[in-house]
């Protein structure tokens, strides 16, 4: 089998998707039964150094954009760029696993769209819209939008020129998200008999959206979607703003693919409720891995040790505790429902003479330079105060420094540091930061992660420091918990896991009252939700060594039964099997 990837993480894992392809491409079992697998996605820029154009470690063996024109891919690539008006480069890469650092070689196509032939392009669009109901007219102007129609026929036709139909092999095209969704329609147009598709829905593109925006965000949808099933109305009936979201349609047109794989329950559910045709073909659940590398307890001492000592030198005094949240400090991840945990925490604490500081690592502004990181630090103490305006707080990440500065005004057993930044070492974060810490550190040696989101469909992250014994707190709207509670099993994983649930709405209300609901309304059902997780909390924070012990026991049993090796042999390669057969 030949597994071909579209995707916008061909060369980089900037997010969710490119660590399920390094999941899935370094696990024994994919390796076993896909022959060659193939990243195809457009080129994102062209002003990179001919050495990095596949990032680092890539192969380049053809590029018309760095005038690398080798036999035999010069004819067989050149009639493509004529007709399509399109560039391509094709090599390989290779793809690391985040954990043990395995690494597999797989083949990159990228094809540059920024041109393209405007009459092909649009006989193409009219055919997606004849036959799938994708208005491309009314989203054309978007490049997110547009950059995925454009790849669809040149990438389909190199696909084809490396040899993806030259055997009686089968070809499953999986389109991550809607980004694929064109490409994927191209397979189907083209009827070829060896090949076949599926949509791997990450999110429900069309949901997201909806619950992010809501006043009552999760709390409002996932009460609303039970009920308008049960009323026999869909997304659209309720929801009528997603037709303006270009996303949309891409999503719907995914009942036309051959097979839907969903990384979680409410995904599978979102996607009914978006058509009901999701309902008929079946969604088949193929949940994402999470790292499971064994850690010893030298190594979770050394890690927190360092934790402990950054913040001792950022505050002046050694904290009881040490939380964290690494995440895109994006509106689906809740960040203020970590702060109202630790409002509440803050009296428990006290009352217990404990103190604990909580680390936000994530940044909407992307990497920040070291000299400008030290600069910050020395002129007005960052990462614990902030400035607006780059190189702090930008793009979006204003309201969060402000949320967290009010926060902090009049705490002293709980303080929060909103660490705007990339990376966990003296380089990413400054000189404050001991000289030896890792990003791995921030994983090892924490001792509760959160990850109470309102819309999350996986949440691979969550449960990063699963196997450090940490305590995981998440929501159970987050999709890693399907795939945590069928693994536990009659263990269970209370001692770990720490679930909130934010979706006690009052009983009787309609759907209209629930889509209206007042933000005043759900911050009082979320206050109640953490006052209820800040006493589980200061329960279960482990204050001796035999509860340590055993947490790390459990949590890594648990994260090796969620691990990519067993996600792969159980979930996802008996889907793709079936997916092939179809």
């Amino acid at each position: 089998m030949i597994a071909v990837h579209v995707t916008h993480e061909a060369v980089e894992q900037m997010g969710g998707i490119g660590a399920v392809i390094a999941g899935l491409g370094t696990a024994r079992a994919y390796d076993e039964a896909i022959s060659r697998t193939v990243l195809l996605g457009p080129l994102m820029r062209t002003d990179q150094p001919v050495n990095r154009r596949l990032g680092e470690g890539g192969k380049l063996l053809y590029s018309s954009l760095d005038a690398i024109h080798t036999a035999p891919w010069s004819d067989r690539f050149r009639p493509i760029e004529r007709t399509y008006d399109v560039g391509v480069t094709y090599g390989t890469r290779p793809v690391r696993a985040a954990c043990s650092n395995k690494t597999v070689e797989a083949e990159v196509l990228l094809l540059d769209v920024f041109h393209a032939n405007r009459d092909r392009l649009n006989l193409f669009k009219g055919e997606l819209y004849r036959k799938f109901a994708v208005p491309s007219d009314q989203f054309e102007h978007t490049w997110e939008y547009e950059q995925y129609v454009r790849l669809a026929e040149p990438g389909f036709e190199a696909l084809k020129a490396i040899g993806c139909d030259e055997s009686d092999e089968r070809v499953v095209i999986l389109a991550h998200e809607y980004m694929g969704m064109p490409t994927a329609l191209k397979a189907v147009l083209s009827g070829g008999p060896n090949t076949r598709t599926v949509f791997y829905a990450h999110e429900v593109a069309s949901v997201r959206p909806v619950v992010e925006t809501a006043p009552g965000h999760d709390t409002m949808f996932y009460n609303v979607l039970p009920l308008a099933r049960r009323r026999g109305q869909w997304l659209e009936d309720v929801f009528d703003e997603v037709v303006t979201n270009f996303k949309h349609p891409l999503v719907k047109a995914a009942r036309y693919c051959d097979h839907v794989f969903a990384v979680g329950d409410r995904i599978r559910d979102e996607l009914c409720f978006v058509d009901p045709h999701f309902e008929t073909m079946g969604v088949d659940l193929v949940y994402n891995g999470i790292p499971a590398g064994r850690i010893t307890r030298d190594q979770r001492t050394d890690s927190r040790e360092r934790l402990a000592r950054y913040a001792e030198r950022l505050f002046g005094d050694r904290p009881t505790w040490l939380f964290s949240h690494v995440c895109r400090p994006v509106v689906s991840k809740g960040i203020w429902r970590d702060l109202a945990v630790l409002d509440t925490l803050e009296s428990l604490l006290a009352r217990r003479g404990e103190t604990c500081v909580y680390f936000m690592l994530g940044t909407l502004a992307g990497k920040r330079r070291t000299p400008d990181v030290r600069q910050m630090e020395r002129v007005y103490g960052w990462p614990v105060y902030h400035e607006h305006g780059y190189p702090d707080l930008c793009g979006g990440e204003e309201q969060l420094g402000e949320m967290f500065d009010i926060f902090n005004r009049d705490r002293e057993a709980c303080r929060a540091v909103l660490v705007n930044q990339w990376g966990w070492s003296r380089d990413a974060c400054g000189d404050r930061m001991p000289a030896e810490t890792t990003f791995a550190d921030l994983r090892r040696g924490t001792d509760l992660e959160f990850g109470l989101s309102v819309y999350e469909p996986f949440g691979i992250s969550q449960f990063e420091p699963l196997a450090s014994g940490a305590l995981c707190a998440v929501s159970n709207v987050c999709g890693c918990m399907g795939l945590a509670r069928r693994e536990a099993g009659a263990d269970g994983f209370d001692d770990n896991i720490i679930v909130g649930d934010f979706l006690h709405a009052p009983e009787g209300l309609s759907i209209e009252q629930l889509v209206s609901m007042p933000v005043d309304q759900r911050d009082a059902i979320e206050a109640d939700e953490a006052a209820r997780l800040a006493e589980i909390i200061d329960a279960k924070l482990p204050r001796d060594e035999d509860t340590i012990h055993s947490r790390m026991a459990q949590g890594q049993a648990l994260a090796e039964r969620m691990s990519w090796e067993h996600v792969v042999s159980d979930y996802i390669l008996p889907s793709l099997q079936r997916a092939s057969e179809t």
